[in-house]
Parts: C-alpha cells; structure tokens; sequence
C-alpha cells in the first residue's frame, strides 16, 4: 500500500524561519553567498531567518546538528527549515534523530543534495518535505535568483496548490562565481541551451507520492538500510533521481539502480522522472561535446536498468529537480502527476 504522507502546515510573509547546516556547515567558510542568500529570504520573500549554534559551527559534530534539528522542529515560532548547503556525512546525524518528535512537531523542510537524507527520514516520520533550495545555492545564486526557481521556491514555501513543471529553454551546470571572492556574486550566470524533455514508456497517466532525490544519497540510504520502510509503501510512488556535481559514471548509476531492483524496490514504482545531469565540475570542465556524451551515457544506463526490472513505465528526462540551475521543487512524499497523454508533469506542494 503507498504511504500517504502529511503535508505540515505553511509559513506565511513575516514568519521566522529556521537556517540550519544539518551537514557542511558552508557558511563558516564561505559567508558572502550566505550573507546574500539570508538578504534574499528576507528581502524577497519576507521571512525572518533564526540561526542556531551549528549553522555556522565548522566543527559541529552530528549530535549537535542533530539537536538543532529537533529544536527548530519543536519550536512553535518557527515555521520552516531551510539548509545552507549539503554536503557529504548528513547520514551520520540521522542516528541522533527521533522521528517521534520529527512526526509531532512537522514542519516544510527544505534542501537537496545530502539532504536527501532527511527529506527521507521525514518520510519514515510520515512528513512530506521538500527537495530543492539552500540558501547558499539558489537564494544566493550571483546576480539574482532565477526567476523559476523563485517561483518554485515561493510557492512550495506559501501556498499548498498544484504547481505544473515546465522545461527550461536555458539552463547551467558550470559553477560561474568563486565564493572566496565577493565581487563574483555580482554577475547572474550565462546559460546554455537546455535539450528539452525526453519521454519513454507508455502516454499514461499516473499519481503518486515523489520519493527519490540526488542518487548518491540513495546510494548511502539503501547501503546502511537503517530510515528505509517497508517496501509496500512505495507502491505506486514516482521515483525521481538526479546527480550531483561528483558526476557519478554510467556504470555506477547502473548499479545503484540494478541494487534497488534486486532489493526488490524499482519494481513497484509508477513512473521515474530524471534530472537533467550535472556534467561540469571544477575538477572536470567538460566541453559541450563531452557534456552530451555523460548525458547521453547516463540515460542509456538508467533505461537499461528500467527495462530490466520495470518494463512498461513512464519514464522522462531533463527535468529541472536537481543541481543545475534553475532549480524546481519537488516535494518528497507529496504528491506528483504525470501525463504521457499531455505530456505534462504536476507537484501538489
């Protein structure tokens, strides 16, 4: 049977808001994108930040950030939690949580990347969350925010309607600023051309729960088994996956998938929507001729592992949910339409 999660209640303009580091603690090195992203929650979308000890605690050890997790959970003047940054070690301060509390006291979590982590435990909580948007990334993009990702950010943040996807006709994967110097910030990033959506499968139309994010942390999450629950509860959910800027090979794509397909899980997905991959980083500045190819290579290995253990599915690519810019918001546990007839994708945030 799949779960059926609950949304928790919205902040409105003039709340107070919690800016947690539930794994690198990105402002105590870098400050100005998190200067500029704090300016932006406030300026932009009218929400009051509240920092906690480990936000900027370098050192901060995974019982720590742990118990201020809890603490902006429970604290009834605090109506959502954003991360800075994600990271590498989140899985480590799930161990500290009590999803008891989590459960008691839900409120609209936001972050991507390591926080996967969380946005999975909050599933094992019963909470829907939100993957997508740090304050260092997306508030404190240079320049400006993107205007799609602000209008994905502002509605998962206030309001609780059906929001519709649409394909970007430009995006980046390539980090344009140096955070160790300001006056980069000032410039808002050049874009490519994007490709646009890829459909396969079946034009079907399907409804369900998202449960996914950035497949590395999946990785992490099928490895240790600890936050997973049982598998009837991803009956009939829409699986959703992206890469970070590790840039992960086909090969391992392949294999994390064929490992969830052995554990018996890829089968009982009703859809699979994929994020247009990183495929730039500072250690490899791919060409746009290499950047296709990793594109290319990671589709073919996705579709090989579908085919094998979830034939007949509706599966599309090149969606906006992860580490490129701009970014949409997906909501982990709520609920997600796809429509292979109108080839239109829908959240409910």
């Amino acid at each position: 049977m799949t779960a059926r999660l609950r949304y928790p209640p919205k902040p409105v303009p003039g709340d107070r808001v919690a800016v947690l580091s539930p794994s690198f603690a990105g402002p105590a090195y870098f400050p100005a994108p998190y200067t500029l992203g704090l300016r932006r929650l406030l300026e932009e979308f009218h929400l009051t930040p509240v920092e906690y000890p480990t936000t900027r605690a370098a050192d901060a050890s995974p019982a720590d950030r742990a118990a201020d997790i809890e603490t902006a959970f429970q604290d009834p003047g605090i109506r959502a939690v954003i991360a800075t940054l994600g990271g590498s070690d989140e899985l480590k301060v799930l161990r500290h949580l009590h999803p008891d509390i989590l459960a008691a006291h839900p409120k609209p979590f936001f972050g991507y990347s390591d926080n996967t982590n969380l946005l999975h435990f909050l599933w094992r909580a019963g909470v829907v969350s939100y993957h997508g948007g740090s304050i260092m990334v997306q508030w404190g993009r240079p320049g400006a925010m993107h205007p799609t990702t602000a209008a994905s950010l502002k509605s998962a943040l206030f309001s609780s309607d059906w929001f519709l996807l649409e394909a970007s006709d430009t995006f980046t994967d390539e980090e344009q600023c140096d955070w160790t110097r300001p006056e980069t910030l000032m410039s808002v990033p050049s874009l490519e051309r994007a490709d646009p959506w890829a459909w396969y499968g079946p034009a079907s139309r399907v409804e369900g729960p998202a449960w996914g994010g950035c497949l590395e942390i999946i990785d992490y999450q099928l490895r240790a088994g600890r936050y997973l629950t049982s598998l009837e509860t991803y009956r009939g959910a829409v699986l959703f996956l992206e890469t970070s800027e590790d840039m992960p090979s086909a090969a391992y794509v392949y294999e994390v998938l064929m490992g969830m397909g052995e554990r018996g899980l890829l089968e009982l997905f009703a859809a699979v929507l994929v994020g247009r991959p990183k495929a730039w980083s500072p250690e490899s500045p791919n060409d746009p001729a290499r950047k296709r190819r990793y594109a290319a290579e990671q589709r073919a290995a996705i579709l090989k592992a579908i085919a094998e253990y979830n034939p007949g599915v509706p599966i599309v690519f090149n969606l906006d949910i992860g580490h490129t810019d701009p970014q949409i918001v997906v909501p982990h546990g709520g609920t997600v339409r796809v429509d292979g007839v109108t080839r239109q994708i829908a959240v409910r945030y």
